[in-house]
């Protein structure tokens, strides 16, 4: 058992730049891609990775020390620190049974694909560790490793089922054929989507407010570039920074809302041909069956949309941080809400008004959900070793993806009433998310 661990170990520590285009060489490979086209396109979708990887540090570089200041100007302090996705990565993969969860969503991914209960074949296996994080709240809360294993089951099913109705408002955003994004933080589409449909019947809300669309009204203005610069330097100048600073602070924002499209394309590139190759595969074996790859966010990252909201919500973040009533976190880490930013993207289509507008009412729950697991992380930080952390002091992270879905597993495998209930309304929501991004999809379609 404990040389499995160490070879699951040793592949997933190779990060999604290396696993990723090694899963997807050796599935176009299969098929039939000739070897030079499949490396090709491998190598450059781990460029890819790579490289929004460095853009998305880069950024957070810049906008961390400004969150900082802001909170500092206020002189509000909160009890927990706020460790960002990478401490809940960390201690994911701490958890003795973590391994198991890698097999355990091959072998139910495979089964829903054999058995046409799925379209998706989710090749971002090294996120699996969001599965994991979910797995170890779950024991936090229950001390069950079965309800847990139970629980991540669900998401594994979930995701795979969001990757299908996703795919068609996906490939419109991105223009790369037969890809998706099967993970786990979609989930939270179910709980926005009402709300975009409330939205969408307020005239000032239902206007066209895409980054074209702006470009179309405000010119320059709306240019990735001077958008960014123009939040880097409001963002600056809030935070109590100098002239100078802040002018620097605009340049970083600057560029990375330009350099962000231009990595995208590079998804596009790599993925393409492979998406073709794979499309091409199933025709020939399996009649009217169609695949969608399933990898990670970062092949949405560029939407211009999706930036300019995630650096908004940063001082709207840290306002209510500081505004609501029992909140624990003060964010830094996490500061970027990617796990609201994103499925606000696919809910609205790329709708910049309604996308900052959802995201505005979601963040509570965000914070709230990072105040419920504090003790939960925090007791798991001690018990691992995995994250250092001093006596007394609280760990968490502020933008846990999709919390309140979480917090309903929790309670769920408690068998508490709050639990059952909120199943119930979760359910009605998922049944009203798949039908409005089917009857989207159908929209979409007819219109090629």
């Amino acid at each position: 058992m404990s040389i499995i661990q160490s070879v699951f170990d040793y592949i997933l520590d190779l990060g999604p730049e290396v696993f990723v285009p090694a899963i997807m060489i050796i599935i176009g490979l299969i098929a039939r891609m000739k070897t030079k086209d499949a490396v090709s396109a491998g190598i450059t979708l781990g460029v890819a990775f790579l490289g929004m990887n460095l853009v998305i540090g880069f950024m957070l570089d810049a906008l961390t020390p400004a969150a900082q200041a802001l909170a500092d100007r206020t002189g509000i302090e909160l009890r927990a620190v706020d460790g960002g996705w990478t401490t809940a990565a960390s201690l994911s993969w701490a958890w003795p049974y973590a391994f198991l969860m890698f097999p355990m969503q091959i072998v139910i991914n495979g089964v829903l694909l054999v058995v046409n209960k799925t379209k998706t074949l989710n090749v971002d296996l090294w996120n699996v560790w969001g599965k994991i994080f979910t797995a170890v709240l779950i024991v936090g809360v229950t001390g069950n490793i079965y309800i847990a294993f139970i629980g991540a089951s669900v998401i594994i099913v979930l995701e795979l089922l969001f990757g299908d109705y996703n795919q068609a408002q996906i490939e419109e955003l991105t223009s790369i054929p037969g890809v998706t994004v099967p993970h786990n933080f979609m989930l939270v589409g179910a709980l926005l989507m009402p709300i975009d449909w409330l939205l969408k019947r307020i005239k000032f809300f239902n206007r066209d407010m895409d980054a074209n669309a702006l470009r179309d009204k405000i010119g320059i203005f709306a240019e990735n570039h001077v958008m960014g610069f123009i939040i880097g330097l409001v963002l600056g100048i809030v935070a109590g920074y100098s002239i100078g600073d802040s002018l620097i602070l605009a340049m970083q924002a600057a560029a990375a809302l330009t350099l962000f499209p231009m990595v995208a394309k590079l998804f596009m590139q790599a993925l393409s041909p492979l998406s073709e190759a794979i499309n091409d595969f199933m025709k020939s074996r399996f009649k009217d069956r169609e695949i969608f790859i399933g990898l990670d966010w970062p092949i949405l990252a560029g939407s211009s949309e999706a930036w300019v909201t995630m650096t908004i919500l940063v001082p709207i973040t840290l306002i209510f941080a500081f505004i609501l009533p029992a909140n624990a976190v003060l964010p830094f880490a996490g500061i970027l809400n990617i796990g609201l930013a994103v499925p606000a993207l696919i809910v609205t289509g790329g709708n910049l008004l309604r996308m900052i507008a959802i995201s505005t009412l979601a963040t509570p729950i965000f914070l709230y959900g990072a105040t419920y697991f504090t003790d939960i992380i925090t007791d798991l930080a001690h018990k691992t070793g995995a994250i250092e952390i001093e006596s007394g002091q609280l760990l968490t992270w502020s933008t846990i993806e999709y919390p309140g879905l979480r917090f309903l597993l929790t309670e769920l495998g408690q068998f508490s009433i709050i639990g059952i209930v909120m199943s119930v309304i979760w359910v009605f929501l998922f049944l009203f998310y798949r039908q409005q991004m089917l009857k989207r999809t159908s929209e979409i379609k007819s219109t090629k």
